[in-house]
């Protein structure tokens, strides 16, 4: 059986017989989400059928729906899927005791590695094409993706440590969306609609470093 490969995670799920076990029923889920990422970036959202991915996938359009609830939940599950190893990284967060810059600095190259990956790009290529005659798929992109990601630096900012650091007239919201946007705003723009522009790791670093130094500069407490 062949592996097939989404966000740069390979799976070859063993074949059985009988009554699958949970690891299996898991390795064929696994199968099933990965089959559907590779067909989504190959062809787009609009252009995969449910019918497409279940017979790739050997299962029944059913499964999909019990498992899924449809199309939607599906690509959900996918860009999960994809984003789960970053948003692992960002549970000590709210409980590191390691200095702002530094915290910041991490999440900030992480953050920017993910968002230059080639399949990321694809997928938000994908959905800006795609998001106005396919709202839910925008919808499930956003609470999938960058939902989590603003909800997880905002719990840090609400931190009452972190935020005796910062600027009281910014709330955690407001100063969510301004590190962001020091990070990654016009960079993002630059790949989006440049084909292959990925920058090089060095770069990314570089780039995100000096984003968190003109996020500081305007965000910290002055007194």
């Amino acid at each position: 059986m062949p592996e097939v490969e989404f966000f740069g995670v390979a799976h070859c799920p063993a074949k059985t017989a009988g009554r699958p076990r949970a690891s299996e029923t898991e390795a064929r889920t696994q199968e099933l989400v990965d089959t559907a990422g590779r067909l989504f970036l190959e062809k787009g959202y609009s252009k995969v059928s449910l019918e497409m991915i279940a017979r790739q996938a050997r299962v029944a359009v059913r499964t999909i729906y019990v498992k899924f609830g449809g199309k939607a939940g599906l690509f959900t599950a996918v860009i999960n899927a994809g984003c789960a190893p970053f948003f692992a990284t960002m549970h000590d967060m709210e409980t590191s005791v390691r200095p702002l810059r530094e915290v910041l600095l991490d999440f900030a190259l992480r953050f920017g590695q993910l968002v230059a990956s080639p399949q990321v790009l694809a997928v938000h290529r994908m959905v800006i094409a795609e998001s106005m005659s396919n709202p839910e798929l925008a919808l499930a992109f956003f609470e999938a993706g960058p939902k989590q990601t603003r909800e997880a630096v905002q719990r840090y900012f609400a931190r009452p440590d972190i935020r005796a650091q910062l600027r009281q007239d910014m709330p955690p919201d407001a100063l969510t969306v301004h590190l962001l946007n020091c990070i990654m705003g016009d960079q993002l723009k630059r790949y989006l609609f440049v084909i292959n522009a990925t920058a090089p790791m060095p770069d990314v670093r570089r780039q995100v470093e000096v984003g968190v130094e003109l996020f500081l500069g305007g965000a910290l407490r002055k007194d």
